[in-house]
Order: structure tokens, then sequence, then C-alpha cells
């Protein structure tokens, strides 16, 4: 079923300052939005049948611009509004335009249907003509400016200099909407928003499945939040991206103002009736996402204490957007504090955590978190809690605590674990407890071979003896050797030193709201991990209370001490000597640590900003991180050589004295103009060389080489987001790059798919057919579309499919082929045309504009529902969503990205 409009629905309205401006029943109507009086300002001639489709205000001078569409009628009206009162309807003075609007005090702009841009007085008398000539519509955009609106852009031009500014790729942009300071403007579509400077610098676009009615600006915030209205809901939109439903709709209403202010917020809207309303709309969710952002922490703090903000949505949020130390700070749930401390690494609440579970996964989560970390005190905590006794003798042997592993041994011998008391002896190298062992066990030829061979003669003869009592023959012992394990060197290793770190602004409140009580159990807490507490103080390592046997002994019994007695405790050092002390006693580690001087590498991450400067900096993480965040990449194995290569390349390494090792140096590609810390990282990727590998691909391709073609242009698109762009210029031949690799790659992987296919059945014919088809619509050089065009065409005149081989041999001689090619099209053509019928009835319909999906390779017609690949761009069936993109071979197919950011300009504010 289709619906149709008979007429516009938006109603007519202009809002300054806290004045709303609007048109209803041919009145135009006032409203004050804080006291919400609500008057009639003068009638309005037009139509008696239809709506104004929109109005532009000049409040300096008092007129209203009125624009009516009836029909092909394209007209306007200008009114000056009396400054006395009165709703006595002037006379307007009227022009023909597609639209008007006011773009200085005494100046208004008029569309007319040449595509020209009349510039009229406020008599209506033309004073300037500027041509304009893809110009669909026009838009306010501050005084002296213009928004115009193309099919593919929106250019910002300077009226006074006839010039254009900036622009901006924004499909069929319908209204533009500028915040208080005409610092920002949302550009909607029919389904999208998109939110730009005032210099159209593209800041974010989102994609919304219902149309997207209007929207306004809520200053109040850090940043300016963009609340819009769709069909059925209101939402909001930050500049970097993130957005949300703030409420739901009954009916579909446009909203014109946010009124806000610290209880709450308030957007003034019109239904279609134009009939003023104001909803009620709760803006913590997005108050509270600015406020991380812009890294107000005590709002943060104040909305998550009073809003009740917390809940696994905004966690899940925090843990997203890299604030799970945020998240730590305000949560209850033990298991989601265990995840998050895991998550920010703050083992020691994870400890605090796994305490309060006593559950085996939670001590098995932090072991290794903390084993990562070298904290050795939490991970034989955790085996002990967990009974992880294989784990915990082998921290033993790596940390070179040979007094623990001993006891290991013996608490084996009480457990009756023969397997682990054989393997802890020869951990040990203590032949004599293997011996015995393996004659407790029967084993008596064994023991009697490890006591002789280790020399244990004593041992030996009453092996012996044993054995020839038994009547069992005593072996011969060959020429052995002893095989002892190497002793370690540092015995005991303590934890990893740490860098010293301040507090953050979340820990300080917390510590303060808490009071002294919270440091002194956090203190009393840490006490069995600095002290080092006597082994027979964990029981529950052996077993618990409750059920331990009767025939076990206590802990204490195992051992020769009841713990590592260190015997410092009562020493009353000063603060200040206490580290230089730890260092001078013995032969133990200290934990003083001084933190080595930052080199290049680390010295540029501070102003680092693409993907680019990161990988050749060496900071390979980071350059994974965002390469997810922004074009969607998830399989980085492709990347392994070339982030190696452009490692390698940014750096020299020089011999300096004969005596000492190579130097090594970063190079820069400032270093004329900068120094110190402006500097920045050569360039490992150019543009240039893309365009090169670009065209070496298109031989390969017009040779028919098409799998090596496949090959390289891969490389070339995957390598875009490696580019660091120094202008606009760059950038945009970097996206059309891209652009032409997407359409290459589509088209050869399909076609080379095709000629794999069997073609012996009538169906497989016509799949073979369809495909080729398919490739005729791939935008690709005329050279090559031209060899699209003669496949497609012998194949669907033999399938016999003579209307569609017809339309394939037009576009062919459109293209302007050699000669002896066009000859033989309009041969075909004239067999064609003598029979313009299709036999077969095929998946194709080339007046309908469809894409191509990159996996099943159909066709996804304009207007279906599809998803893309954030990096190459790529068209898929909405099934295919969260596969890997089979174009460019890295992205996650429709995953939500922020962009391609290869240049710094894309970066500033």
């Amino acid at each position: 079923m289709l619906l149709f409009k008979l007429q516009h629905e938006r109603p007519a309205y202009a809002v300054h300052n806290h004045v709303l401006f609007y048109i209803k029943d041919r009145q135009l109507r006032k409203l004050d939005m804080q006291t919400n009086r609500d008057a009639p300002v003068m009638q309005i001639k037009g139509s008696n049948r239809h709506q104004p489709h929109s109005m532009s205000l000049n409040h300096a001078e008092w007129s209203v611009l009125v624009n009516w569409h009836i029909g092909d009628n394209t007209t306007y009206e200008l009114y000056s509004i009396s400054r006395e009162g009165g709703e006595a309807a002037p006379e307007p003075l009227r022009g023909t335009a597609a639209m008007s609007v006011w773009v200085a005090r005494n100046r208004l702009a008029a569309l007319d249907r040449n595509n020209q841009l009349v510039i009229k007085n406020l008599k209506n008398e033309v004073s300037k003509k500027i041509s304009v000539p893809n110009c669909s519509d026009i838009m306010y955009a501050g005084t002296g400016m213009l928004l115009l609106r193309e099919p593919e852009c929106v250019q910002l031009m300077d009226v006074q200099q006839k010039r254009t500014i900036a622009s901006v790729k924004v499909t069929k942009c319908r209204y533009a909407i500028w915040n208080s300071d005409m610092s920002m403007v949302a550009l909607l579509g029919k389904h999208t928003v998109t939110l730009c400077t005032k210099k159209l610098e593209q800041l974010c676009s989102i994609t919304e499945g219902a149309r997207v009615k209007s929207g306004a600006f809520d200053d109040s915030t850090p940043q300016p939040v963009f609340i819009y209205t769709t069909a059925n809901h209101i939402k909001y939109c930050c500049r970097d991206g993130d957005y949300g439903i703030i409420r739901t709709l009954d009916v579909p209403v446009y909203a014109v103002k946010v009124l806000a202010s610290e209880a709450g917020a308030r957007v003034v809207c019109l239904d279609r009736e134009a009939r003023p309303k104001v909803l009620n709309i709760d803006p913590t969710e997005y108050r509270f996402k600015l406020a991380l952002v812009t890294r107000q922490y005590d709002q943060v703090l104040h909305m998550v204490r009073t809003a009740k903000l917390v809940g696994q949505s905004i966690i899940a949020y925090l843990q997203e957007k890299g604030y799970p130390e945020v998240a730590l700070h305000f949560v209850k749930d033990a298991r989601t504090r265990l995840s998050l401390a895991l998550q920010c690494g703050n083992i020691e609440v994870a400890l605090e955590a796994a305490k309060s579970l006593d559950e085996p996964a939670a001590w098995d989560k932090l072991a290794k978190a903390a084993l990562s970390t070298g904290n050795h005190q939490i991970v034989e905590m955790c085996y002990q809690r967990t009974k992880n006794f294989e784990k915990l003798s082998f921290l033993y042997l790596i940390t070179g605590n040979l007094d623990k592993l001993r006891k290991m041994m013996k608490i084996a011998e009480i457990r009756k674990d023969n397997s682990a008391r054989f393997q802890g002896a020869v951990l040990l190298g203590d032949a004599s407890e293997r011996a015995a062992l393996l004659a407790s066990s029967g084993q008596l030829s064994l023991a009697y071979l490890t006591a002789l061979t280790h020399k244990q003669h004593e041992l030996a003869d009453s092996l012996k003896s044993s054995l020839e009592a038994g009547g069992l023959a005593v072996p011969a012992a060959g020429a052995g050797s002893l095989l002892r394990p190497p002793l370690p060197v540092v015995r005991g290793q303590p934890n990893w030193p740490l860098l010293a770190t301040s507090k953050s602004f979340f820990e300080v409140a917390g510590a303060t709201a808490g009071g002294d009580a919270g440091v002194a159990v956090a203190s009393a807490e840490a006490e069995p991990l600095e002290a080092g507490g006597a082994w027979g103080d964990d029981d529950d390592v052996l077993a618990d209370d409750d059920n331990k046997d009767e025939d076990e002994p206590a802990m204490e019994d195992a051992c020769d001490d009841g713990g590592w007695d260190v015997g410092d405790e009562d020493l009353d050092l000063p603060e200040e000597l206490a580290p230089v002390c730890a260092d001078i006693d013995g032969d133990e580690s200290t934990e003083y640590f001084v933190a080595p001087t930052r080199g290049s590498a680390v010295a540029f991450s501070a102003k680092l900003k693409t993907a680019h400067d990161h990988i050749v900096t060496g900071q390979f993480e980071i350059a994974f991180r965002l390469l997810n965040e922004q074009v969607g990449i998830v399989n980085f194995e492709p990347y392994s050589d070339t982030f190696l290569a452009m490692f390698a390349s940014a750096r020299m390494t020089f011999g300096a004295l004969p005596s000492v090792p190579p130097l090594v140096c970063h190079l820069h590609r400032n270093w004329k103009e900068a120094s110190g810390k402006d500097l920045l990282p050569v360039i490992a990727v150019k543009l240039n060389d893309l365009v090169t590998a670009l065209q070496q691909c298109y031989q390969l391709t017009t040779a028919g080489k098409f799998t090596e073609a496949v090959d390289k242009l891969e490389k070339v698109a995957q390598s875009v987001p490696l580019l660091q762009a120094e202008g606009k210029a760059e950038l945009a031949e970097a996206q059309q790059l891209l652009g032409i690799c997407r359409e290459y790659l589509l088209g050869l992987k399909m076609e080379t798919c095709r000629k794999g296919l069997p073609k012996n059945t009538l169906e497989e014919q016509k799949r073979s057919c369809e495909m080729a088809a398919y490739f005729t619509h791939c935008k690709l050089q005329p050279v090559h579309q031209i060899l699209t065009l003669r496949t497609a065409l012998n194949m669907f005149y033999k399938l016999k499919n003579y209307r569609t081989a017809a339309s394939f041999a037009r576009r062919l001689l459109e293209l302007g082929p050699r000669p002896e090619v066009a000859q033989q099209a309009r041969k075909i053509l004239q067999a064609c045309e003598k029979t313009p019928t299709d036999e077969h009835q095929l998946l194709y319909d080339e007046h309908n504009p469809f894409n191509i999906c990159g996996i099943s390779y159909k066709p996804i017609y304009r207007g279906k529902p599809e998803e893309k690949c954030p990096l190459c761009g790529a068209s898929y069936l909405p099934e295919q969503k969260g596969k890997l993109c089979q174009v460019c071979g890295v992205a996650e197919i429709g995953k939500d990205v922020l962009g391609l950011r290869i240049s710094p300009l894309q970066f500033q504010r």
C-alpha cells in the first residue's frame, strides 16, 4: 500500500531568542516560550487551501519572508510587521522563486527557476545575480552566507565574494539548523543527521530507520547537543557521534527550541496543526556523557549520586568508551566490580571483589591479571584459595622461592599425592626424597637405581636387601651423571616495581566520602600481602574447617617453621630513608625504581592523532584501537608486514664509536620548521605511492590478470587508513582512491566467482548472465567498462535475451570503443531490435538503481535496507552484518564507527 501526501505537513516557523514565530490558519503568531504567552501578529494573504512551505525572519528590520510551494508554482511574499501592533494584513511584496531567505538585515536571497541566486533589497528590487548551476535549495548560514543544496553535497557560499568556501558530502539535505552562536549546524536528510562546524567540517553522521522531522540544539551543555525528533521518538546526538533515545512520542512533532535548566529540560514543539506543545525530557544521559568527554568529573560524580543513573547500559557505555575506572567507583555488585577492575588493571579493587565473591572462577581471573602485572603475592593468594597446587608449585619455581617449593612437596605428602610429591622432588633436585617415594610406592628397582646413581649408599644397601629378600633381581647401575636443576640467582623475587601515579578524581572523592574508616580497612586488608604471613595461616589451602579429614594433620605440622620471619616490623625508620634502606638490606631485590627518560617515540605520543603516526613510532596497540574505532578493522593479520615496514622506515641507525652498539634515531617530517616537542615522525605511506600502485592494478586488469590485480587492490585499499593526509585535497583524493578500489575489488571478485560457476543447466547459465550484468554497473575506467559490456552483451545474446542485450550494445556504443568493436556491437544491436524481447526472466533491472552485495553478489535496490563496510563502503544485505567484509578483507560489516581519520584537520574542533 502506498501513501501520498496531498499537502506539506511541516508548519512554517522561525525562532529568535526565546520567541517563536509561526503561521497557523493564515495568521502569523508569536509565542513567548518563557511566559507561554501566545498572541497573533498579523494576517497572511497567500492561499486559502494550502499551508506555507517555510518562513524566514528578519528580526532587525521586523520583516518576514513566507515561501509558498503550490504544485509547480513556487513564490514568496515579503511582509513588514508593524512595530505598533495590529492584526491588519499589509500588502506584501511578491516574487517567484524556489526558495527565499534573508542574508543580511536589508538583503534577501531568492533562488529562481533558472538556477540563479538573486539578491534583492527590502523593496524587492534586484541588486545582484549569481549563477549556481547545480543548486536546488538555499538555506541561511549567517550574515552574508548561504548553504547551497546540491544533489550530493551542501556548499557554504559567501554571497559578497561570490565564491564557495567549503562543502560537505550530504545527500539530499532538507533542512539546516544552527545553534545559538552559529558554531555548529545540523544538516537533516530524510533519514540522516549530520553535525558540522560552521566551516562545514563534518563532526559525525548518523542514520535513522524512521524519518527525521526536525531538531534544535541544547546550548546549556559544555558542547552543544542536538535534540531531534523522528516519527515516534525524541533523540539526542552529541558531536562525537554518541546518540540515543530520550523519550517516545505518540504523534509526530517538530522541535523548535530546547529550554534547559539544572533541574531538567523542556522541548518546545509544533504539531502538524501548528499547535505549540511543551514536552519535558530527561537530559541526564547526554549530560553525563558530555561531562565524561569534557572531563568534568565533579558533575559526573554529582549526577551518579543524585540521578540514579548507573545501570547496565551506562556501565556498558563506560566500558566501550574506555572509562572502566569511572564505572568502578559507582558499582556495588561484586561481579561487575571484578570485571571492571580487571579491565582497567586495578588489582587491589579486583582483590576485594574476588574476596567478596569467593568463587574459583573469580580467583582464576584475578590470578591471570595479577600474573600479567607481576604481582606474585596476589597470584599466590589466588592459587591458595583455589587449591591449584600445580600452578602454585610452578609459581614458586619461576620466582626462585625454593623454600616454599619444598613446603609444597611436604603438603603433597600430606595430601598423599605421590605424583606432585615426585615432581617437587625433581624440581628441587632431592634424590633421597625421590628414592624414598619410589620405595614407598613399591618401585624398589627404580628406588635402588636412584639411590645408587646419586651415591646414597646406605639407602641403596637397604633397598638391595629388600630386593634380595623378595626374590627380585638386583638391577645393574650404568654410568650415570648427576642432573641437578640450576640454582636460582634471585630467590623469592618480589612484585615488579611500579611507577608512582596520582589518585584519580573518583578515588579522592571516594576516600573523602568514606572518611578515615575506609583507609583503615584498606590498610588492614593489605597487611597479609606485605608481611607475607605464615603458610599455615591459610588453612583453606588444604581443606575447609568443616570437612577436614581427621587423619590429616594440620598445616602447621607440615612445615618446620611458622612462616617467613622477616624480623623488621619493629624498626622505626624515617619515611625518606625507607626506600634506600630497602636497597641496602642483603641480596633481596628492591622496590626502589627510577623511571627512564622519555624517548622520541614517547615524546611523540602526546600529540599524535592518526593511526599512521602511532604505527611509525611503534605504538601498534593504539593504532589497532584507532583503526577499529574509526573504520571498523577487525582483521589485522594483513597489516603485519606493513606495520613492521612502516616502523622500520621511520628509524635510522648509525655507528658512533667502535666500542658501542649502533645508535637509533627517529626521522622527522617537519625538521626544517620545528624543533624539540614540535617534531613529528616521518611519513611512511604516501598517497602518490598508492596512486602509482593503482595504475599498476589498471594494467593488470586490462591484461586479464584478475588474481594479481585483486591482491594489489586489497593492499591499496588496506593502506588508505594508514595515510597521513596534509590537506583537504589529499584527504578528498584518498577517499576517492578508496572508492575506486571498492568498485574494482567488487567487480573483479564477482567476475572471478562467475567464471568458476558451472554452466551446464539453464539456471546456472542465467545466474552467470546476472553476475555479468551486475559487473557492468561497477564504476570502472571506460576501457574496462567496455570489456564488461562486451562480455555481458555476448552472454545475453546467446541466452536470447535480446532486449537486455540491445541495452548493453547501446551503452557500449556510448563509450566510443574501437571501430571493429563498434561495428560488431551495431550488428548485434540490429539483430536484437528485430526481436526486442527477453526469453528468460532474470534477477536484473537496469532501470532501478541498485548496489551489489559483496558476499551473495545479488542486487540491493534503492530503498531496501542494507549494511555498509565502514572502511571501503561496500554494500551488503542486512543478514551479513557482523561478518568480515569480503571486498577489503579487514573491516566488520555494519560496525558503528567514527569515520576515516587520516588528516590532522579532521581532529580540529
